[in-house]
């Protein structure tokens, strides 16, 4: 079995992708928009001028990979009671990409040394979606 997040930014996943692959050297390795699918959508089902809005998409970041979309773009999101979990190898990266996702967003715990991890920290990026940064300890 293999889990995937599958992130749904309501409209403004072009805006994330961007974000993503700046912060965090995100791949784009498959985008489609509403406009491309081979089966049109149900009229009513998106609000209009939603044709170009991306209808699935698939980042590559490291070694794993999250799927995201703009879902019925109304514009909300909520990424309450979910959170992805960033390992890196040092202090450094953590701290280059907690201030690279915590830009715009809001820090929840900022990088400390902890029983656990040499460095880590909790945020919320711009969108809402929660982060945990880690460097994990040697075994």
């Amino acid at each position: 079995m293999h889990i995937q997040a599958y992130l749904k930014f309501n409209g403004r996943c072009d805006e994330a992708i961007a974000f993503y692959q700046k912060a965090l050297g995100a791949q784009v390795q498959m985008l489609m928009r509403f406009s491309e699918s081979p089966a049109p959508m149900p009229p009513g089902s998106l609000p209009p001028g939603s044709e170009n809005k991306v209808m699935h998409s698939s980042l590559r970041i490291g070694d794993s990979v999250v799927m995201a979309t703009d879902g019925d773009c109304t514009g909300r999101t909520a990424f309450d009671g979910i959170s992805l979990t960033l390992n890196v190898a040092d202090a450094a990266e953590a701290e280059r990409v907690f201030a690279a996702l915590s830009d715009g967003g809001q820090v929840r715990m900022p990088l400390a040394k902890t029983f656990f991890s040499s460095s880590f920290g909790m945020l919320a990026d711009r969108f809402g979606v929660g982060w945990l940064i880690i460097v994990p300890q040697a075994q």
